[in-house]
């Protein structure tokens, strides 16, 4: 019997311990056993603490570190590789192959993102199967619903984010297609692989891991622990993503409404710079702190342009058609620098490196100096965008313009005439850098600005069956990749998947299971 694919040792979940009030424990405690830990529920969040820190620590595959950060990058790859942000060059060359769409061979080693994505997911899923596996733990049941909460819905998370990258959607090519591999026991070395499954059965596995979730968190006193733990809040705001990607509209806006409950928007101070998770509107994120520090790995080493790092070289900029569409009157035009003679631009890798054309500043370092900001994965603002989408797919068109507007009027003075002038259609334009003239377009371009860079853009474009071009006139993009993204479901959309799993799993095959070439004109 071949062993699966290489899973890190559920060891990862006794990394770190448990959760003081206002920030995540890193003292190890690997002398303590996986026994001692699930003998009681309050021990057990230990556990928790350490499949969370996983999402933000490296060492997903063999080299590359730079570009190998856990969840912060792999949002970051699926956001460059559609067209509303732009690298302004290969830099030290992370990402930007990405970005380029130059990455076609890396499922063969270990290195890539084929790769560390596979790794990365399976591992959490590995460790939060391990905690399920221990739902018998005794000791105070809010605790062990707080628990086995956080475990269902990472599990949850987790397979949505392998169907997506991995596969096509579901609800527009077939729920019968090819899945990924389903595991809901704790695996070793030496497990027998399983075979891909349906995209269906993810979506089934996923759907009852939230509600799994859900009931959980609703059966717990005890309030989020830390901003990087699951409240029920975000396990509703995860069922709504999920149904967003199945079209299910009607559960997609029932599960916003729900984690909308007692929730707050964030005014322009709460948005300002997008890295800290005790704003008010943040219902969900990854704080860092000096001692957790991610070092080169962090995506703000790369995207932070006044950072004195050498990965920061390759800016990271809007692109100049979506930065016009933004009108004058609204704030967030201040997260990208104005356009500016080329004789003016700063320096890259350099305290003024933002002294560029089109330059983000959303997404920096809290402090450069400690290498420390919080990564941010969920605010209210998406939530109402989410709420917005479903009612006009619905074509209650009086609640769609209620939600975006509540996100589009804190942001534009002037934004109820520009509301007005878009049509009740729920029509989205295929051409995505076209006029924008229904609400259901205006729903999208406020998820575009409002969102830029912290949900991956290109899971947008997948789960609509759009496709785009970055050739337009007088773009700012430096690789357009034409080729390679102007058809709808596109192969060069998804990641093949990792020669690895295929040299450890006896039940998938190479020849059978691997995704449609990649390549020009696909």
């Amino acid at each position: 019997m071949k062993k699966i694919f290489a899973i890190l040792s559920v060891l990862a979940l006794f990394a770190f311990t448990g959760c003081k009030e206002d920030f995540l424990e890193t003292n190890p405690t690997d002398r303590v056993s996986g026994p001692t830990i699930f003998s009681d529920a309050e021990n057990a969040m230990s556990a928790v603490n350490g499949l969370i820190r996983l999402l933000y620590v490296g060492g997903w595959g063999s080299s590359w570190g730079a570009e190998n950060g856990g969840l912060p990058a792999y949002i970051l790859v699926q956001d460059i590789k559609a067209e509303d942000h732009v690298m302004d060059g290969q830099g030290s060359g992370w990402f930007y192959y990405d970005y380029a769409y130059d990455t076609f061979g890396d499922w063969s080693a270990n290195a890539g993102h084929q790769y560390q994505m596979w790794n990365f997911f399976y591992t959490l899923i590995s460790n939060a199967n391990y905690i399920l596996a221990n739902q018998e733990m005794e000791g105070d049941s809010n605790y062990v619903n707080y628990v086995l909460g956080q475990a269902y819905a990472i599990r949850s998370f987790c397979y949505m984010w392998l169907i997506q990258t991995y596969q096509q959607n579901g609800a527009l090519y077939g729920t019968t297609l090819p899945g990924v591999p389903l595991y809901t026991e704790p695996t070793v070395a030496g497990s027998e692989g399983k075979p891909r499954g349906t995209v269906q059965d993810v979506y089934n596995q996923a759907n009852a891991d939230i509600d799994a979730a859900i009931e959980c968190l609703k059966n717990t006193s005890l309030p989020q622990q830390h901003k990087s733990h699951i409240s029920l809040a975000v396990a509703y705001g995860l069922k709504a993503r999920h149904a967003l990607v199945q079209h299910d509209y009607n559960t997609a806006l029932s599960a916003a409404e729900a984690a909308l409950s007692g929730q707050k928007l964030g005014g322009w101070d709460d948005v300002k710079v997008v890295n800290d998770v005790n704003k008010q509107n943040v219902l969900w994120g990854l704080a860092i702190q000096t001692d957790q520090a991610m070092g080169n790995y962090d995506i703000y080493n790369h995207m932070d342009a006044d950072c004195k790092s050498t990965y920061s070289k390759a800016r990271h900029l809007i692109s100049n058609w979506l930065y016009d569409e933004i009108p004058d009157t609204d704030v967030r035009k201040a997260w990208w620098t104005a356009p500016l003679p080329d004789s003016e631009w700063g320096t890259p890798g350099t305290a003024n490196g933002s002294q560029r054309s089109w330059c983000q500043k959303k997404l920096v370092y809290i402090d450069a100096g400690a290498s420390t900001g919080d990564h941010i994965l969920m605010r209210t603002e998406e939530l109402y965008l989410i709420a917005a989408e479903a009612c006009c797919e619905k074509g209650d068109y009086a609640n769609a313009r209620k939600y975006v507007s509540a996100v589009g009027s804190l942001r534009d003075s002037n934004y109820a005439a520009r509301l007005e002038s878009m049509s009740d259609d729920k029509t989205l334009n295929s051409n995505t850098v076209g006029t924008i003239r229904t609400l259901m377009d205006e729903i999208f371009f406020q998820r575009r600005v409002e969102l830029w860079s912290e949900n991956p853009r290109l899971f947008d474009i997948q789960r609509r069956g759009l496709s785009f071009d970055r050739s337009w006139s007088g773009n700012n993009h430096t690789s357009t990749c034409t080729a390679y993204t102007t058809k709808p479901g596109s192969a060069n959309f998804i990641l093949w998947i990792p020669q690895a799993e295929f040299d450890g799993n006896e039940n998938m095959d190479a020849d059978r299971d691997q995704n449609p070439q990649q390549g020009r004109g696909l």
